[in-house]
């Protein structure tokens, strides 16, 4: 029964369909509408006769455009709110009649151009670009009066099918980039380059591209900076035009040495290999030669070699070379005390006419004579009889900061088979500060060893470990001593502590016939450390000592002139420590050995850069009596008259330089210098138009 009223539903259902589809052929046609009826009269001739035969495809189309559609309504599967909405702008647009563009006439187009409130090619793109500026200018225009570009141009040669841009152009936006960014990763230049182009283009008058500076170019360059052959006359000619540029003084050089560890492993002949090194000890390291010009602290001449080479042997080449730059006898080179070796002091007097600066290790036999010195300088002291050098401090009061003597005596040596003999001075002086700085040293040591000879035996107990054995004890002992150098300064007493247990033999229960044996436990206990005042007072009278020993004569520098001479020695420091912290040279990302040289040498050609501004603002505001406002940001009111270089480049942030095109028309905005932006560059010798010409076309 269900099953026949179903189908009497279905078949009642198709009867209501079929009506009003039947319905909606014979409805005329609404404006607007989508449906379309034929017109045309009925006629029952053959088609084919009177037409040509068309194909299968269209003969379909053309019945589909016969056949009307019917009228669909909401419960249809294109009804709703959207499909209406599409209808009624559907029949919008076909109202709508599109009229022909009339050409303009002369007239009318004059009349347009000449109304104000109408713009003209409304159509035309408007772009906006926009570059940080900041400092770029700056150390580019430094980096041309040094003549590094030049002197990279002069001595890299030129390769078939290179680049428009030279390899002088390019190490300096190269170095520019790394000065201001701090990074001297070669695959984040593309990057920078292309938000800088404008900028570059205008400063160099030159084009620059982005593959101008591909990881390949910059390794390219790397390996010709590494080439001592090129890098040797690179450096010289840099040297050489910076003194002439700058009028810079050449009576003093100041030489030494550091490393840089890194993440490298190590490999037969590589550049990173395991040394003595201050950084850190369990990673292999390179080692950095560096001569640098004094006052200012420039570096004149870089060698990098592998870390595990010593230092002595590094001194007698990069002196020479440097001799040969300044081209001049008679300058005096400071070193610390491995400049002091016999070897190193003859090659500077016979072999480039110089002078030496350097203190005495106390090694060897100076170390006998140093005693004789020092026990001498002691009875001078207490008879008031040492030279003093005196300074007046910020509260107005003076302080000692060093007192000594002096003494000569005849040298000798021989190189090239000849025989060499000079007089040396040798100045023996005490610090105050020093000798603090040294009794708090060895005050920290004995405490230190105490607890840790202590801590040898400690009392019984869960987890606490104990000697046994004598000969264990006595080791640790002196281990302690030894790794807190104190052997002599502390005396020790200890015991040897016995317990004794009886127990039966075997298990079970005891009784008066059960064998018995005694069982002992032997421990080692420190009952007393003990310092010994006697030695440690006689050491302390040591403190505070120091030798130099100089070929320079007294009318030149005297024993305080020495001492304050020597005391700039820090000078050669801030080298290394801008290489480590502005410039970042740890870690270094590359791994060949003349990537590793290329890009030092490099970062040591930046750290002249960073010298050199610093030293030429200091000079000026000394000499014009002036000083900077606005560096200190947490104080706009500070002024200084020794700022560093880190200072006056981030004076120079926040410079944009804005480009704005429409059309053909282009259109360009700097941000206005400040007064201190100004004031730097009168300071540094250069004029602003190498920020105002970043405003103008070129043409």
């Amino acid at each position: 029964m269900f099953r026949i009223l179903l189908c009497l539903f279905v078949i009642i259902s198709m009867c209501f369909v079929w009506g009003d589809y039947s319905k909606a052929q014979a409805l005329p046609t609404h404006n607007g509408s989508s449906n379309t009826i034929n017109t045309q009269p009925t006629s029952t001739t053959n088609p084919s006769q009177c037409q040509p035969q068309q194909s299968k495809a269209a003969t379909k189309r053309n019945r589909r455009q016969q056949i009307p559609k019917p009228e669909e309504n909401k419960l249809s599967g294109g009804g709703g709110k959207n499909n209406s909405r599409k209808k009624k702008r559907k029949k919008l647009n076909t109202n709508v009649k599109k009229i022909p563009k009339q050409p303009k006439t002369n007239e009318q187009s004059e009349t347009e151009d000449h109304q104000p409130g109408k713009k003209k090619n409304a159509q035309q793109e408007l772009t906006v670009q926009s570059e940080r500026v900041d400092d770029i200018p700056l150390l580019i225009e430094a980096m041309i009066r040094m003549g590094m570009q030049k002197a990279i141009d002069k001595y890299i040669p030129i390769q078939k099918n290179q680049r428009d841009l030279s390899w002088g152009w390019t190490a300096v936006i190269w170095l520019a980039y790394i000065l201001s960014e701090g990074d001297h990763r070669k695959v984040a230049v593309e990057e920078y380059i292309a938000g800088m182009e404008n900028t570059l283009r205008e400063i160099t008058e030159m084009e620059v591209s982005i593959l101008d500076f591909t990881d390949d170019r910059l390794t390219n360059l790397c390996k010709y900076l590494a080439r001592d052959k090129f890098w040797s006359t690179i450096e010289a000619d840099i040297s050489r035009n910076s003194i002439e540029a700058y009028e810079l003084p050449k009576e003093t050089c100041r030489v030494d040495a550091t490393t840089v560890s890194g993440y490298h492993e190590t490999v037969e002949d590589g550049m990173f290999q395991f040394g003595n090194s201050k950084d850190d000890p369990n990673r292999p390291q390179i080692k950095v030669m560096t001569g640098s010009l004094d006052p200012l602290g420039m570096p004149l001449a870089t060698d990098v070699v592998s870390g595990e080479r010593a230092d002595d042997g590094l001194y007698a080449p990069i002196i020479s070379r440097i001799s040969d730059m300044l081209q001049k006898e008679g300058i005096l080179y400071v070193g610390d005390c491995k400049l002091s070796s016999l070897e190193n002091r003859l090659h500077i007097r016979e072999k480039i006419k110089g002078h030496y600066l350097s203190p005495l290790p106390n090694t060897g036999r100076t170390s006998e004579e140093m005693k004789k010195w020092i026990e001498k300088g002691n009875e001078k002291d207490k008879q008031d009889e040492l030279e003093k050098y005196i300074v007046i401090n910020k509260k107005g009061a003076e302080e000692l900061k060093a007192k000594g003597y002096e003494l000569e005596r005849e040298q000798s040596g021989e190189i090239d088979g000849k025989q060499i003999k000079w007089q040396e001075r040798v100045l023996i002086v005490k610090s105050p500060a020093y000798e603090e700085q040294k009794e708090k040293g060895l005050e920290r040591r004995l405490k230190n060893a105490e607890k840790a000879l202590y801590g040898l035996t400690p009392p019984r107990g869960p987890g606490k470990r104990q000697i046994k054995e004598k000969g264990v004890l006595i080791e640790s002992i002196n281990a302690v001593l030894k790794n807190h150098k104190v052997e002599d300064f502390l005396t020790y007493d200890y015991v040897k502590e016995v317990e004794r247990k009886t127990k039966y033999v075997g298990k079970g229960r005891g009784s008066a016939k059960r064998e018995k044996i005694v069982e002992e436990k032997i421990r080692y206990q420190i009952t007393e450390v003990r310092r010994n005042d006697e030695k440690i007072e006689s050491e302390k009278k040591n403190f505070g000592w120091k030798v130099y020993v100089t070929d320079v004569t007294r009318s030149r520098l005297g024993l305080i002139d020495v001492v304050i001479s020597y005391r700039k020695q820090y000078r050669v420091e801030r080298i290394f420590n801008r290489l480590k912290s502005r410039l970042n040279i740890a870690p270094l990302y590359v791994k060949r050995p003349d990537q590793i040289k290329g890009i030092t040498h490099l970062l040591t050609l930046g750290v002249r850069v960073y010298t050199l501004i610093e030293f030429v603002v200091r000079r000026s505001l000394e000499r014009s009596n002036q000083k900077l406002f606005g560096l200190h940001l947490e104080n706009h009111k500070k002024a200084t008259a020794i700022p560093t270089c880190e200072r006056l480049l981030k004076g120079f942030s926040k410079i944009t330089l804005s480009i704005v095109s429409i059309g053909d028309n282009i259109m360009r905005y700097l941000t206005p210098l400040s007064q201190l932006q100004t004031d730097i560059l009168n300071h540094l010798g250069l004029s602003t138009t190498i920020y105002d010409k970043l405003s103008k076309l070129r043409n």
